[in-house]
């Protein structure tokens, strides 16, 4: 069976210009990652190369955006998805693609790096980043 992922690029632009406590800093939907996915990612969504995990079971958002919580909703909520985790692009931009799975034979960037799918993904987020902050642009992402 086939793994898919789904999810959104949120982002939060008044955390920028009000500060990240400011009650209009809320995350607002910026793209869906099925405009820029051409398909699963079987070996890298269930980990088969044994990477550490970037962002590992944090959940879905308590403070997610209404249009990503519909999205969230289409697919079944949390009782229909394998699992729901997010990272900022403070957490991509710190990744170590050069760092190897557990066998030592392989690193990250092959895997999702530049030149992958996933690097449609990233510049997305690094553009977002540039105009709202790096803590303030996040993918969520969720399995089925």
């Amino acid at each position: 069976m086939s793994t898919d992922v789904s999810g959104m690029i949120e982002c939060r632009p008044g955390a920028r210009l009000w500060g990240p406590d400011d009650e209009d800093s809320v995350w607002e939907v910026g793209i869906d990652l099925f405009l820029l996915n051409r398909g699963n990612a079987y070996d890298g969504l269930r980990n088969s190369y044994g990477f550490r995990p970037l962002a590992e079971e944090r959940g879905f958002p308590d403070d997610a955006s209404d249009g990503l919580r519909a999205e969230f909703a289409d697919y079944g909520g949390p009782h229909d998805v394998h699992g729901t985790t997010w990272l900022t692009w403070a957490d991509l931009d710190a990744t170590d693609w050069a760092e190897t799975n557990a066998s030592g034979t392989r690193t990250r960037a092959p895997a999702a790096g530049t030149g992958t799918d996933w690097s449609r993904v990233w510049s997305i987020m690094r553009i977002l980043s540039e105009i709202h902050g790096a803590e303030n642009v996040r993918l969520v992402v969720w399995f089925y």
